[in-house]
């Protein structure tokens, strides 16, 4: 009975993994559940296009600069400690947090915070978020247009001068991504729809962002 059921979970596992999508690398630690979150937001988005140049416009709106990932990995030394528990299978480490030159990631967590007292909470969630925990399709558009433009990394390049957002339907189609039928998005939605795009990762990144959009 045992053998009948592990071979049914690596059944479920494969099966899951047959239908994420193709950005998303798969592997059997990932939950079954993340993989069929993600396979069913892929095919609620797949006719989606986007002009590069507009889904960009949205990214550097809402991608940072800092990310806040693994509060364990904070206790690392980083000195290549044969039996470091904070090395990654392939050698490298599991950071704790990481920053980079122009906006990267856009977080999937509203705020985080470590226990070495060091927080983080995201832009997206406070100037979206402005009045409450929920926000019409209307509201969502407009702040999202309204947000500070920086180039970010990844997409084509645009400078700050040339981002003013005129079409405001890749801010829509965005909208639509996260809630999927609902009315309103929530915050608490929000970032668990980032977080599936993402691949299970704590940031979606440019590549995540424009398979969502359809920019590719």
């Amino acid at each position: 009975m045992k053998i009948v059921k592990f071979i049914g979970s690596l059944c479920l596992i494969n099966s899951a993994s047959a239908f994420a999508p193709s950005h998303c690398t798969t592997s059997t630690h990932r939950s079954s559940s993340l993989h069929a979150d993600v396979a069913e937001a892929e095919s609620d988005v797949a006719a989606i296009t986007t002009d590069p140049k507009e889904a960009v416009k949205l990214f550097g709106r809402l991608a940072e600069k800092y990310i806040m990932l693994d509060s364990t990995a904070g206790m690392c030394c980083y000195s290549a400690c044969s039996d470091c528990e904070y090395r990654e299978p392939g050698g490298g480490y599991r950071m704790a947090d990481q920053s980079s030159a122009r906006p990267k990631w856009i977080p999937c967590y509203d705020h985080r915070e470590f226990g070495s007292g060091k927080e983080h909470t995201t832009k997206w969630s406070t100037d979206i978020f402005t009045e409450g925990p929920a926000v019409t399709k209307e509201e969502f558009v407009e702040r999202v247009i309204n947000l500070e433009f920086a180039p970010p990394l990844g997409g084509p390049f645009l400078a700050k001068s040339a981002a003013a957002i005129e079409d405001e339907s890749a801010a829509a189609a965005l909208f639509d991504i996260l809630a999927g039928e609902k009315e309103k998005l929530t915050r608490f939605r929000m970032g668990k729809e980032m977080k599936v795009h993402a691949c299970g990762e704590e940031g979606v990144t440019w590549n995540h962002f424009s398979t969502a959009l359809g920019a590719k």
